[in-house]
This record gives structure tokens, sequence and C-alpha cells, in this order.
């Protein structure tokens, strides 16, 4: 079983910078992938970036070169950097864990980019 909770979501204005934290109830490194989703109101649940237990990493195109995800040990949280945030960005940022050939979500964290 993985619990994992996230942290650090809110309102920001364009072109402001977020860090999405996600904690989990495991060590990080003993989980084979962990990535962070969004879902916007109408619209499907995409993937934002993914990190596997290699430490590659892949990210949506709309994000690339403005969002990080990283894993942090000293927090054992893996979390996303997000920079250059445009409205587009807006969703609820869920956290997610592959590990031991099961899924677990997170409940999700508001991220609303407005001014």
């Amino acid at each position: 079983q993985v619990q994992l909770v996230e942290s650090g979501g809110g309102l920001v204005q364009p072109g402001g910078s977020l860090r999405l934290s996600c904690a989990a109830s495991r060590s990080i490194f003993s989980i084979s992938t962990m990535a962070w989703y969004r879902q916007a109101p109408g619209k499907r649940r995409e993937l934002v970036a993914r990190i596997i237990s290699g430490g590659n990493t892949n990210y949506a195109d709309s994000v690339k070169g403005r969002f990080t995800i990283s894993r942090e040990s000293a927090k054992n949280t893996v979390d996303l950097q997000m920079n250059v945030l445009k409205p587009e960005d807006s969703a609820v940022y869920l956290c997610y864990a592959l590990a031991d050939g099961r899924q677990y979500w997170g409940q999700g964290t508001q991220v609303t980019v407005s001014s």
C-alpha cells in the first residue's frame, strides 16, 4: 500500500511559479514510477510529468521547459516545480504512483492561474 498526499497548490498570477509536493507513505525510491497528472473541468486527465526509478523523466509537450519533476530524498517527496504558469495550466493536480504492480492516486491539489 502507498498513501500519497499532495500539497502546494493555490492561486498564482500568469507568469508566476508554484511548487507542488507529493508525500509518500513509503520510500519514494522503492516506488517504480511516480508522476503528476492534472485534470481541468470538462477535460480528460492528462500526464504532466513522470519520473521512474532510474531517474529518467518525461514531460507533456505543453509543459516542457517550464516544469521540472524531482525526487527529494530528505523529505521523501516527489516535487513538481512549475514556472511561467499559464491560465491553461489551471487544474487539479494529482500525484500518481506505480508500486508492486498497483496504481495509487492522491486526492489532488488545486492550481489556479489567473490575474
